[in-house]
């Protein structure tokens, strides 16, 4: 993708697009895993799962231990990963380097949203704490399974808020279900390099602008796009 101007809005995902949050959903995943007597996983371990929401991470960390818990088993294990994220949103993370910038940048050109499989109260916590929900025009987390990327629900859910067309609407993320979610929307895509997705296996799912750095988009729309306020008193 050359320029920006063919965009109205921008979607980001958050684990692994925004912030490096792998050391949190760790902390998060062990300490619900300790409440109910279970062993801990290593970073590495915990990284690899992450990406469609909390309640596949419980379930790849139950299969860890080879254990088929009931609903009821797998719902306190969720209520206890659910509070010891928002406890400490982003307390060994951080912000991918170059995204703070990126994303104050962009907000003064086009409205921002976060389309990510997180349940929205846990991504707004992270978000805030991450200090970038100011910049941001919603946050869309999936509420419910039916929701989760690859489903385009919350992306077609963001271009309606937004009042853009899907095909206006740029999905920035760093893993197939990204790309996938956006392919279903009809959106565009981008997929970065610095995140937790197989950029291989994410490029192979469908057609997607390669992100090297968020210098790269920044500098796309700087050259594309006039500042908001610009825009509109030129409109």
């Amino acid at each position: 993708m050359k320029d920006l101007s063919e965009i109205d809005a921008i979607a980001f995902d958050l684990d692994g697009t925004l912030v490096d949050s792998a050391p949190d959903i760790r902390h998060a995943l062990n300490a619900a895993l300790e409440e109910a007597g279970l062993e801990h996983f290593d970073l590495d371990t915990v990284r690899a799962w992450i990406g469609d929401g909390p309640d596949a991470l419980i379930a790849c960390a139950l299969c860890g231990h080879g254990l088929d818990a009931d609903e009821a088993a797998r719902a306190r294990l969720r209520k206890a990963f659910d509070a010891a994220t928002l406890a400490a949103p982003l307390q060994s993370g951080r912000v991918f380097h170059g995204i703070a910038e990126l994303v104050a940048g962009l907000a003064r050109r086009l409205p921002l949203v976060v389309v990510t499989n997180k349940p929205t109260p846990l991504a707004r916590a992270v978000l805030d704490a991450a200090g970038l929900l100011p910049f941001l025009s919603a946050v869309h987390g999936a509420d419910a399974a039916a929701q989760r990327k690859p489903a385009p629900f919350l992306l077609r859910a963001a271009a309606h808020r937004l009042g853009v067309a899907p095909e206006r609407l740029l999905m920035v993320g760093d893993g197939p279900a990204d790309v996938l979610a956006a392919r279903a929307a009809g959106c565009p895509a981008a997929l970065v390099a610095w995140g937790y997705g197989e950029c291989a296996a994410a490029a192979a799912a469908a057609p997607a602008w390669r992100l090297a750095t968020p210098q790269q988009l920044l500098l796309t729309a700087l050259a594309s796009r006039a500042p908001r306020s610009e825009a509109m008193t030129n409109d």
